[in-house]
Parts: C-alpha cells; structure tokens; sequence
C-alpha cells in the first residue's frame, strides 16, 4: 500500500476541500499500522436511468481510493429518491415512486461497473436501516437538527427569506443522508460542492452516536460541453455514458483545450505526470503535450472504459474520416516532406507555400490563424512529428496536406 503522502496525493487531485485534512491523515496512518482499509462512502439517488460524466467525477474519486485499498461504499438512495433532493433547488422537488427509484437504481448498478471494480464494490441501499425505523425513531432523529441550523443551508434560507415554501420532508433529506454515514460507520464521504451541508450533518451525527466523524471531501461540479454551466441533461451539455462510442469521441473532441484539462484532471486515470504534461501543452509549453493529442487521448480513454479499445479505435477513424470531409476542401495540394525530425511549424507553412516568411508564420499563429488537422496550434515554436499525414490550414482558406516520407 502507498504512504501516506503517496495517497493524499492521489486524494487531493481536483478535490475542492477535505474537511479535516489532519484527520484524514491520521485516519491513513492508523490504516497502514492496522492493515484495516478505510470505508468510504458516496450515495447516488436514482432520480434518472442513465449516468453523464458529470456523475462520474466521484466514481472516479472512489475509484482511486479502491486503487489505494480501501473498501468502497457505493450507496444507491433509494429511500432517499423518494423524498427528493432539495440541493439547489428553489422549489420542492416532486418525489419519485418507489417503482421509479427501483428501475432507476437497476441501471445504476450497471453502469458504475464499467468504473469500479464489482468484486471490490459493496453497492448498499439506504433503505435497508431506514425502512426499519419506526415513526418514533425517525422524531427522534429529527429531534437532533433545529430548524435554525437547516435554515443555514443556503437553498432553505433563500427561499425562505422570499417566501417560498419549504416543506417539512426536505428538512429530513439532510438527515437521512447524515445517518446513512451511521449506519455504515463512513470514515470519508464524498460528494459535490453542493453536497457540503449534508456531508456534515453526517459528521455531527457520528459524533452524537459516539462514532469517529467522517472526513468530508467535496469535489466540483463538472462543467457540461459549453464549459460554463453545470453537465445537466435538461441542458443538453452532456456526455452520456451510454452514448455510441462515436457521440463520446466527438463531444469529447468539441471541447475547449482549458475545459479539456479539467476533465483529464477530474474524469482520467493518467497519472500526476502526465496531467501536468497536459497542463502545459494547453499553456504552449514545448515540454507539454499537444492539445489535439491530449483531447484524441482523453477521447480515447473515455470510449475505451465505458466500451472497450476496439470502439475506440474506430470511433477516432470515424471521426477523423468525417471531420476532414466536412472541413476540407477535396482538392487540396500535397507537400511530401522526407524528414525523421520534427518540424517547426513555421518551416512547414513555407515548405507548403502558405506562407511568404517565417515571420508571416509566427504572426499567423499568435493570431489562431493556423491549424492541424482541424486543431488550433498557438505556439510558434511547435514541433510537429513527422508521422504519417496532417492536413495543414492557414487562414480560412489555405490548405496544404503534408505527408511524410
């Protein structure tokens, strides 16, 4: 197993806040001395019958702490499905039936396998202790939250202060989720941004039940395809995990390369290396990855694990064959280029003849006037690998296509 610096390494990436970090530490350490994983716990309500990449950014957090060796918790809120989460919303939500939640959480479980690993998962339903709990039990329960402390939780209070109703079930939602961190013993649960009130209902009421608090960790709320608002399906922003692997490729492809990033941050297994290589070739760095090679990677990743390598493979030729149909002229010059090292960019604007010097070329790239196979390329000092073939277009209408000898 890693140390525990190895591992908090691993848990910080693209994590917004661990609430106690210290904690969590020393959690680790405990773990390692007593050979005992740590559990670790994220709950899902099936409130629709299919997953986006937006509810994979924490199965993928617990896909890491499964790596690491810790056992996996994965909750599916079918109890709570029944109330409705009211996180974010300005107005009660409408309730699931049981018959929906039920039909949804089938799904569910299918799907998260093509992430976690299923010998390794232990996939829970909340409503194995809560349906258990007499009307009795759950005042009581109640009884352990004033309605001045629900009325800090940002959403209540806004729709409060203006009037709007709050209906007494959605106070309850907090709490079954807090004491679903009970009923496990949770030592980390994961959750949104937005999740953070709940998450430390859990921790006050471990405490009251005399458990070790949970250490909280939130991770952000992935932005959909327009890379400003949250991946939603009534937005249309999606990438959906059942897609074709062809709709997959090409979404992921129509990203912007600073979107792109965050995704390989919060949805990739590469390692920390290759993320930073990444980093830079968005930021021009010679010692980076190329975006176009990144983002086809990245692309690649995705269909391989939600299909296999094979969907991969011919999701990319599709979409390169489509892509060059649909943007390049059929009757376009060919350069053949007989070199082993790369090639300056510049050089390869003049050796195409879409250029009339090198300083032409640097002032065309700086400008976005220059592409490769489709891609933007914004550093005047690139390399490019004289691999094959690319297509080559400066301005609007300069083509080139350069093959290798």
């Amino acid at each position: 197993m890693k140390s525990v610096q190895e591992q908090m390494a691993v848990i910080r990436r693209g994590a917004v806040e661990i609430l106690v970090e210290a904690e969590l530490e020393e959690k680790l350490r405990n773990s390692l001395r007593d050979g005992k994983p740590l559990r670790i716990k994220a709950g899902f309500d099936p409130t629709a019958p299919d997953l986006h990449l937006g509810h994979t950014v924490l199965i993928q957090k617990l896909k890491q702490f499964q790596d690491l060796g810790h056992e996996v918790n994965f909750l599916i809120g079918d109890f709570t499905g029944m109330i409705g989460d009211p996180t974010g919303k300005n107005e009660t939500r409408k309730a699931l039936t049981r018959e929906q939640v039920l039909e949804n959480a089938q799904t569910y479980q299918e799907q998260v396998f093509k992430i976690l690993d299923p010998e390794r998962t232990r996939v829970v339903f909340n409503s194995t202790w809560m349906e258990r709990m007499s009307a009795a039990d759950m005042i009581g329960l109640a009884s352990r939250y004033t309605v001045a402390r629900m009325l800090e939780r940002d959403d209540f209070h806004k729709r409060f202060a203006n009037q709007q109703p709050v209906a007494i079930h959605e106070f309850l939602y907090p709490l079954v989720q807090g004491y679903d961190s009970v009923a496990l013993e949770s030592d980390v649960e994961l959750g949104g941004t937005d999740q953070k009130f709940n998450l430390l209902v859990g921790r006050e009421l471990q405490k009251q039940e005399g458990q070790r608090p949970q250490t909280v960790l939130t991770m952000p709320l992935l932005e959909g395809l327009d890379g400003t608002n949250k991946m939603s399906k009534s937005l249309g922003n999606y990438i959906g995990i059942t897609e074709r692997p062809k709709e997959i490729y090409g979404k992921v492809m129509s990203i912007s390369d600073e979107l792109m990033v965050r995704y390989y941050e919060l949805l990739s297994d590469v390692d920390l290396v290759v993320l930073e290589k990444v980093r830079a070739g968005v930021g021009g760095s010679p010692e980076g990855i190329h975006p176009m090679e990144s983002k086809k990677a990245l692309a690649r990743e995705l269909v391989s694990r939600f299909y296999d390598e094979e969907h991969a493979r011919r999701a990319e030729e599709e979409f390169i064959l489509q892509f060059k149909q649909k943007e390049t002229p059929e009757d376009i010059p060919v350069v053949t280029l007989t070199v082993s090292d790369p090639v300056w960019i510049c050089r390869l604007l003049a050796e195409a003849s879409l250029v009339s010097s090198n300083g032409e070329a640097r002032r065309l790239v700086r400008q976005g006037g220059v592409k490769i196979d489709g891609h933007r390329v914004t550093d005047p000092d690139l390399e490019v690998e004289p691999s094959g073939e690319v297509v080559l277009q400066a301005g609007k209408r300069r083509f080139a296509r350069i093959v290798f000898g």
